[in-house]
């Protein structure tokens, strides 16, 4: 579903089974490598990293630019959580009139929600009738952009 210039697709739930994956060493080098961190570390659990409450953890698929600004980019995968009470300045699913989108939510009297892409126009709550909070966004998943 779509509102203003961004949508996400519901893509489910987690896995049942653990995501391991090996672990090479304990860091990485982003300058010169050192052939002595070349050695296998164990396994890492993406579930145990990325889901804290299962049957309240969803996954989602952006579409739109309306969070760039937050690092949310088009094509990126949102790991939501049901479970977690928004804060000031997180990234949220709402429901508005019935479209499901990101924004920013932002704490005040009353609370807000506002796009994280400096280039489009302020979002409109004015003209919002029904706004529910659906989740939480815990983690973005994306491949790195040159």
């Amino acid at each position: 579903m779509q509102h203003g210039h961004s949508a996400i697709t519901y893509l489910g739930t987690p896995l049942e089974w653990p995501i391991a994956l090996p672990v090479m060493g304990t860091r990485i080098c982003a300058g010169f490598p050192s052939p002595a961190d070349d050695f296998l570390d164990g396994e890492l659990d993406l579930t145990r990293i990325l889901v804290k409450n299962k049957p309240a953890t969803f996954l989602w698929r952006v579409a739109g630019s309306s969070m760039r600004d937050v690092g949310i980019f088009d094509g990126d995968v949102v790991v939501v959580d049901r479970s977690v009470k928004p804060k000031d300045g997180v990234v949220v699913v709402a429901v508005i009139n019935g479209e499901t989108s990101l924004k920013l939510y932002r704490r005040g009297n009353p609370p807000s929600l506002t796009f994280a892409n400096r280039d489009m126009p302020a979002f409109p709550m004015d003209d919002v009738s029904q706004v529910e909070i659906w989740g939480v966004v815990t983690w973005t998943l994306h491949k790195p952009r040159a």
